[in-house]
């Protein structure tokens, strides 16, 4: 029973260490995961440094990104923080009083 009172603590510590660093990293690591995943020319990314543009091109390692008309960018793979979902066409809802 007291070889209990000695463990208590080291347990509650390495499962507060896995709660609070191992398993948000790792749901981080998966997000990154699927980021690279969905990226495939026409769509539209922002790069980490805030940059929006379209994929023109999906290297292994590198993209290149149309930032602007006649400006394409490389970029490597890693810089790519999200992508941007295509736009849906908003519905006018009609209320009628």
């Amino acid at each position: 029973m007291k070889d209990l009172g000695v463990l208590l603590p080291l347990i509650l510590l390495i499962a507060g260490f896995y709660f609070l660093v191992l398993r948000p990293a790792r749901a981080r690591q998966q997000s990154f995961l699927k980021v690279q995943t969905e990226l495939a020319p026409g769509a539209r990314v922002m790069i980490a440094s805030g940059i929006f543009g379209d994929i023109v091109s999906v290297g292994d390692d590198t993209i290149e990104l149309r930032v602007a008309a006649n400006t394409v960018i490389t970029v490597k793979r890693q810089a790519v923080a999200q992508v941007i979902p295509a736009e849906t066409p908003e519905t006018e809802t009609s209320t009628e009083d």
